[in-house]
């Protein structure tokens, strides 16, 4: 069942499945829904009856939809979601930004950063496999940026139907709304048990760790193709830095790494995939030998001191002997972020690795560095 709402830039996904369903090439209902806030809870109403289901949103549309994402998320149902990532107006964009995905980190939902359209379309393969099993039954965000990820043009090479319905069975739930077996979902929780249900959430999402990781090493052995499961590392192994970013930024950023590795400088990149569940325990292994790590993301938390995964990660890194960690705010409202600007951040951590003394531990890159 796909129940959507048109927003830009997310819009041309939903137009080409309506397409499939009615040129009979896609087994599929479809529902068009007056707004976000509706399309989020016909979803939801519709994964209540055991059935597979998909949506997409961007900026202010996923925004609306919050109520929703916390009933799809406290219902614990296995919904995927593509959210093509636009910055949050005032003043108003249509351009990429993870301000809108991060803003909703709290809502119980997994979110996965994607960076090319291979990545994307492995992904909500997987994203199917992993929500639905039974030690996770999470609902989950496929995330990749608007315009600069989306309205691109690029070859992917898409797996055989036969092939997919092998690595991805039907899904049966152990419990669904039927009205030849009726029961209660999502019933009213005494205090005594309501701080259970959720603990128990989050019992799944440290689960989900596992299941993403299985879930690429089977999606890997059947279709030869990888990308990182919960993340990427590149030139770690003997890096003294390291540049830390998601989505399609990663990839400006290993060309960077390649070229001044060439130079003679020990960097590395780590591309972190899974925002949630955040891979703490598998950071902290990767990272503990690091001297410093510039975290360069697309969003800030306002008047909190940097933005969410610096945040992230300084409390996954709390406690140890560990890097220094520099903040680098970038890409928000469809900035570019350029080549040189990536080599400023890189070289600047660099420093803060040799023992230099560094001036600000969160800078904003707002056309040039010094």
């Amino acid at each position: 069942m796909v129940c959507a709402y048109p927003i830009t830039p997310q819009t041309p996904i939903v137009e080409y499945i309506a397409e499939f369903i009615a040129r009979g090439e896609m087994k599929s209902k479809y529902l068009t829904i007056e707004g976000e806030h509706s399309a989020m809870m016909a979803t939801v109403a519709a994964a209540s009856t055991g059935v597979r289901t998909f949506t997409a949103t961007s900026s202010q549309g996923l925004s609306y939809m919050q109520e929703g994402l916390f009933y799809a998320a406290g219902s614990r149902l296995p919904i995927v979601m593509a959210v093509v990532n636009r910055s949050m107006g005032p003043p108003w964009t249509i351009l990429t930004g993870h301000d809108d995905s991060i803003a909703q980190r709290d809502t119980g939902w997994m979110q996965v950063y994607c960076g090319s359209g291979q990545e994307i379309l492995d992904t909500i393969i997987q994203a199917y496999r992993i929500a639905e099993d039974e030690r996770v039954l999470i609902p989950i965000m496929v995330c990749f940026e608007g315009f600069v990820t989306s309205h691109c043009y690029e070859e992917v090479v898409i797996p055989d139907e036969e092939e997919v319905e092998e690595y991805l069975p039907p899904y049966r739930p152990a419990y669904k709304l039927d009205v030849e077996d009726p029961l209660i979902l999502t019933t009213f929780a005494p205090p005594a048990h309501w701080m259970g249900y959720k603990k128990k959430h989050d019992e799944a999402m440290e689960a989900a760790k596992k299941v993403i990781m299985e879930a690429e090493e089977e999606f890997a052995e059947r279709f030869g193709r990888r990308h990182g499961g919960l993340l990427q590392a590149y030139h770690c192994e003997d890096a003294e830095a390291v540049i830390l970013t998601m989505g399609n930024l990663a990839s400006t950023t290993r060309l960077v790494v390649e070229k001044l590795r060439r130079e003679g400088f020990h960097l590395g990149l780590v591309k972190l995939r899974s925002f949630r569940p955040f891979p703490a325990s598998e950071l902290r292994e990767l990272l503990g030998k690091v001297k410093a790590v510039g975290v360069l993301e697309r969003n800030y938390s306002v008047g909190g001191f940097g933005g969410a995964v610096y945040h992230e990660l300084r409390s996954a890194l709390y406690g140890l002997n560990g890097p220094r960690i520099l903040g680098f705010i970038a890409g928000m409202g469809g900035k570019d972020v350029t080549p040189s600007e990536i080599e400023a951040v890189a070289k600047k951590t660099l420093r803060a690795a040799s023992g230099e003394r560094i001036e600000g531990e969160v800078e904003w890159l707002l056309g040039g560095m010094a």
